[in-house]
């Protein structure tokens, strides 16, 4: 197998910049879908219960997200190793081991699994639960800060042979197609 490309967004955009276009990426999500629905739903008081359920959701998302992102990868390659880690003695998070291979196909889903499951059922629960709507389009917004990542990686495989692989490396991913 040969290299194509070595993709890897926060070497060429830098981690604070990429930090920077995805919180400002979920800012906007979140007013672009906070206006229409201000307008769709005028006559409802929203229920607050408190900062605390606010505070644990948007804390579970990105763990909730990085889970989402595996399960397709961990579905079609029986093989993929999850190391578990603590940080700060009490986050869990997980990453995926190194050098492990997957088809194109199958990394676009993975990479769109956790906008489809999350995002959109927020935006459609944000319209059928309208007194908790405003917290709906907050996970929904924050959601798709943290797939904006995920979106640039898109853009570059899209650009990659049909059949090939991609491997998964220390920073980013390794497009390889055959000899």
């Amino acid at each position: 197998m040969n290299c194509w490309d070595s993709i890897n967004v926060t070497k060429q955009l830098g981690f604070y910049r990429s930090l920077i276009l995805s919180s400002l990426f979920g800012l906007l999500s979140f007013i672009f879908l906070y206006l229409p629905f201000t307008l769709i739903h005028k006559d409802i008081i929203v229920k607050d219960h408190g900062l605390i359920p606010v505070i644990l959701g948007v804390a579970i998302l990105p763990l909730l997200h990085k889970a989402l992102r595996i399960l397709p990868l961990k579905v079609t390659n029986k093989h993929l190793r999850i190391k578990w880690t603590l940080e700060k003695k009490f986050i869990p998070n997980f990453h995926v081991g190194n050098h492990s291979k997957t088809s194109k196909p199958t990394l676009f889903f993975a990479l769109l699994t956790p906008t489809i499951v999350i995002t959109i059922p927020c935006i459609v629960s944000s319209y059928f639960v309208p007194s908790y709507y405003p917290y709906f389009l907050l996970v929904g917004a924050i959601n798709l800060s943290l797939s904006y990542i995920d979106f640039l990686y898109i853009r570059h495989l899209w650009k990659a042979p049909k059949k090939c692989l991609i491997s998964n490396e220390e920073q980013g991913y390794d497009i390889l197609i055959p000899r």
